[in-house]
């Protein structure tokens, strides 16, 4: 890949974990990525976005997805949750804002909107790099991707699938913020990158997104697995309202509850070969 420095790769299940970087044009920044590459022919491209405070290295070490993912020949791309680097203000005093919680949206509120274009990083830059690269014919993107992501990250999987419609042959996600305009996390985060006129918010909201379909966006389904032990489940989550959005409108949703599953990556852990096959029928 043209302007990408190759960091690091491990050999794993006689594939490659890799770790690159290379200078955003959209971020303004230098930004790194996970890239598991299988052994044998690629059939698809795998999406993961990491949730709060995570980076693109999260996945790749705790989740064990490398396994199922050689098995089904597929490549899985886990990028890093925000820009990093930029002399913005305040920009690592929280956890749950600025440095590693990007909420994968284009921030359109100073001192943001600069650097803070996570959505565009994604769908403008780098997806279409690594669909080039993985195919071998530069400059032309042509595997189905799915798309997955982990709290934060579920509601940029759900948030983006909806919001680029037939970009995504599949979508799922793992207790996901699916109402962020409804909750603490999401409310914080809209207010300093989208400002404070709520009536802007529900573009990025995949509850009110589902909402707004005229019919169902992914006729073959989508998954989410939900821990009950979750403690972020009561004030965070939501995805009760997510469920009521996607029965309106006619969207198969699959949507597992865990009696003893919390919010962190034992559970994860625990799902992700559901996920893995998941998107792999619908991959091909």
């Amino acid at each position: 890949m043209d302007g990408f420095a190759l960091l690091s790769q491990h050999a794993c299940f006689g594939g490659w974990q890799q770790f690159w970087q290379h200078a955003s044009r959209e971020t303004g920044t230098s930004m790194r990525f996970g890239l598991y590459r299988p052994p044998g022919p690629v059939r698809g491209l795998l999406v993961y976005l990491a949730g709060l405070t995570c980076t693109e290295e999260t996945f790749a070490i705790k989740a064990g997805a490398q396994r199922r993912a050689a098995e089904l020949g597929l490549a899985v791309l886990s990028p890093d949750t925000s820009p990093r680097g930029t002399d913005i203000a305040g920009q690592a005093e929280a956890w749950d804002f600025g440095v590693g919680a990007g909420f994968y949206l284009d921030a359109t509120q100073a001192p943001w909107a600069t650097n803070w274009r996570m959505e565009s990083y994604l769908m403008r830059e780098l997806l279409p790099a690594v669909q080039a690269e993985l195919q071998g014919v530069p400059g032309v993107p042509g595997l189905p991707v799915g798309l997955m992501g982990h709290s934060m990250g579920g509601h940029g999987a759900l948030t983006l699938a909806l919001r680029h419609p037939g970009r995504f042959a599949s979508v799922s996600a793992l207790a996901p913020i699916c109402a962020p305009a409804r909750c603490p996390w999401g409310r914080k985060a809209f207010a300093g990158y989208l400002g404070p006129d709520e009536s802007t918010w529900a573009a990025h909201d995949a509850s009110a997104l589902m909402a707004s379909q005229a019919q169902a966006p992914y006729p073959r389904g989508i998954r989410i697995d939900q821990g009950l032990a979750d403690q972020f489940l009561a004030e965070q989550l939501h995805p009760e309202a997510f469920e009521v959005a996607c029965a309106a409108v006619g969207q198969p949703l699959t949507l597992v509850r865990h009696a003893d599953a919390d919010h962190g990556y034992y559970f994860i852990a625990s799902v992700i070969d559901a996920h893995l096959a998941h998107h792999a029928q619908a991959l091909g």
